[in-house]
């Protein structure tokens, strides 16, 4: 048998990628999509594509809808991607049922490995090193604090199915640990369909190590080498890279082999993952069997660069009834990979939404594997991830800085993203060092702000927004917007940004901008001069004599700017503050949804008084859960909303009322 034709079940990056190999192929491809997805680029790359009915997300997890599609477009193969069916084995199951190949394991093995306590039984007797665990179902508060008190703080609650970072919860005292249970138990529920959970042991130095494995039906098994994954949030990864700095040749081979023989223990067939966790404590290089992921994986760029694989080519020979790849003798230099996402990494990496203006990303051996391109929607429906930005170099520190330099002179525009955040993170000492666990961003990174703007980029941000002042009219006449420059001092357009008074005017040789302090005590001072804008929106800005080229964008109050070696920042004028700022808690408030998505919890009722940081309510939107906190000590005057409810962003939730300070506490 050979697969003519294959139906890629999923959406965004990883249906393109699967998409061009079988370009490459030359396969006949079809794609399906939910009605928000029906103008996306995965749709216009297929030969075919077919409308899925049902909400956003329910399209994309119809099994019998998705199998007919292939059925009736003469699609012989499905090839999952990641997330949504590809870890479902319903979907093995309908295909074979419908005599179409699935580019993945069976079904048997899906549902073996993706129960997460049976997986580490399985681990266990196959002789891999597995961590020690509870299973809370069936007991009460009392015997579950007993038992967690037994195994030893801190915890990791876990939901059985999941994976992603969904539905997981650290514990570091027992009394977190109901509301723990809980939250791991609802998300895993609303997630994965199965509210089960797990409960080990948190080991609070490690590094997050994966194995790349392959087996096929002719009992051949190999590993592909390690990626390194320890940069997280919220257990999801943020940065991975290939081969591990924390391996040798040595561990490498110990943990590949481990790896190999639970790939025999289950008669694995196709490309997956087996992750393990490496106590680096004192040095050390113990290491302990996490999960396995029964499909391909995010990360899987960094492992194709050191090993010249096209992996996604690999599944569809082994599908095809082929044989596990030739694994190189050790990884070709470094290749390092992030995850670019649609979020405010400063707002606790609340994710973002809306239309991509501008998406510009390269360099010297860069690869970028993106979902979107220029004209985009971003949507509240599915993760934010947006692409994956890979570097290859003969080393480490050359991968790094080939990466760095392709994110600080990268050009997006329109959605916030965290472009900045990870330049920082990959720029920080202790990374260059490869001086990395899970708990990097937090230990090196945890009021991360991004950079501040200086005298030539605000000069830039003043100059858009006033010239592109008729909101009408996006590209009018400046001359006639802004008005000439007076000596009185008249005339011109005036903004607030960075807390001063900003007026822009135009003369014979330019648009000229001063700038007044916000306490008025300071005459105004000319701070810049702006030629331009060029047609690629480009402004050539001097001050102080000094020129540079900085490129800027009007979005509504704000402008974006790009900044050779700063990459793409938003800046607000004037400055709408979004969330209460709890510094200053004054009185009574309304809390808003930090995004739009459903109100999954309200753990409160009105005429509560609660504590600072106490959840008030919890909103789920893309995935996660998102709780909103009381800002200080006070009372719950009003809730509006119930779980269920799809809510806007910054719609009210609840109304509170802070505590006055007592004057006598001391």
């Amino acid at each position: 048998m050979s697969i003519t034709t294959v139906l890629v079940a999923n959406r965004g990056e990883i249906a393109r990628r699967v998409l061009a190999t079988c370009r490459s192929r030359g396969l006949r491809t079809v794609a399906v999509h939910s009605s928000v997805d029906a103008d996306a680029p995965h749709v216009h790359e297929a030969d075919l594509a077919v409308a899925l009915s049902g909400e956003p997300v329910a399209a994309y997890l119809d099994v019998d809808a998705i199998v007919a599609a292939a059925v009736d477009t003469g699609a012989d193969a499905i090839h999952p991607g990641y997330g949504f069916l590809s870890e479902n084995p319903a979907l093995p199951h309908a295909c074979e049922a419908a005599g179409v190949t699935f580019v993945g394991p069976s079904a048997d093995v899906i549902t073996l490995m993706g129960d997460k306590a049976a997986a580490k039984e399985v681990a266990a007797d196959a002789g891999v090193p597995v961590l020690r665990s509870i299973d809370p179902a069936g007991l009460d508060d009392a015997a579950l604090r007993q038992a967690v008190d037994e195994l030893g703080l801190p915890v990791l609650v876990k939901a059985v199915s999941g994976g992603g970072g969904k539905g997981m919860r650290r514990v570091d005292d027992l009394d977190d640990l109901a509301d723990a249970v809980a939250g791991a138990a609802r998300e895993g529920a609303a997630s994965f369909g199965d509210d089960r959970l797990l409960i080990e042991r948190y080991v609070t130095a490690p590094r997050h190590v994966e194995i790349q494995v392959a087996g096929d039906v002719h009992g051949g098994a190999v590993h592909l080498f390690e990626r390194d994954c320890s940069v997280q949030r919220r257990h999801q990864k943020v940065v991975e890279e290939a081969p591990s700095p924390a391996l040798d040749a040595t561990l490498r081979e110990e943990m590949g082999a481990a790896a190999v023989a639970l790939v025999e223990r289950v008669g694995y067939v196709n490309l997956g993952t087996v992750e393990f966790i490496l106590d680096t404590t004192g040095g050390g290089t113990d290491f302990f069997f996490l999960e396995m992921n029964t499909r391909l994986q995010v990360e899987h760029p960094v492992t194709e660069l050191v090993t010249g694989l096209d992996l996604v080519g690999c599944q569809l020979d082994i599908a095809d009834g082929g044989h596990v790849p030739e694994r190189p003798d050790q990884p070709d230099g470094h290749a390092i990979e992030v995850r670019l996402y649609a979020e405010d990494a400063a707002a606790g990496h609340l994710p973002q939404t809306g239309r991509l203006d501008r998406f510009a990303i390269g360099g010297t051996d860069v690869r970028v594997d993106a979902g979107v391109e220029p004209g985009s929607v971003v949507s509240p429906h599915y993760d934010p991830m947006l692409a994956k930005v890979i570097a290859h170099g003969a080393d480490r520190e050359q991968a790094r800085t080939r990466l760095v330099a392709a994110l600080r002179n990268a050009r997006v525009t329109g959605v916030v993203t965290n472009l900045a955040h990870l330049a920082d993170v990959l720029d920080h000492p202790a990374f260059a060092a490869g001086d990395v666990t899970t708990s990097f961003l937090d230990d090196h990174l945890p009021d991360w702000a991004p950079p501040d703007l200086g005298d030539h980029e605000l000069v830039a941000v003043a100059a858009t927004l006033a010239a592109t002042a008729d909101r009408a009219d996006p590209t009018p006449d400046p001359w006639t917007v802004l008005g000439p420059w007076r000596l009185a001092g008249g005339g011109g357009w005036t903004l607030d940004l960075a807390g001063a008074t900003w007026r822009v005017a135009t003369d014979p040789e330019g648009w000229r901008v001063r700038r007044t302090d916000a306490d008025g005590d300071q005459p105004p001072t000319i701070v810049g001069r702006v030629n331009g804008p060029a047609a690629d929106g480009t402004l050539v800005v001097e001050v102080d004599g000094v020129d540079r080229r900085i490129t800027a964008d009007r979005d509504g109050d704000h402008a974006w700017v790009t900044i050779p070696g700063r990459g793409s920042l938003r800046v607000a004028a004037p400055r709408r503050v979004r969330h209460l700022a709890e510094a200053a808690v004054a009185g009574a408030a309304t809390l808003g949804s930090p995004m739009p998505g459903q109100v999954v919890d309200v753990p409160v009722a009105v005429d509560d008084h609660v504590a600072a940081g106490d959840v008030l309510v919890v909103v789920e939107a893309m995935k996660m859960e998102h709780p909103v906190t009381a800002p200080g000590p006070g009372t719950v005057t009003a809730i509006e909303v119930t779980v269920g409810d799809a809510v806007a962003a910054d719609q009210v939730l609840v109304g509170f009322e802070v505590d006055e300070e007592d004057p006598d506490a001391s």
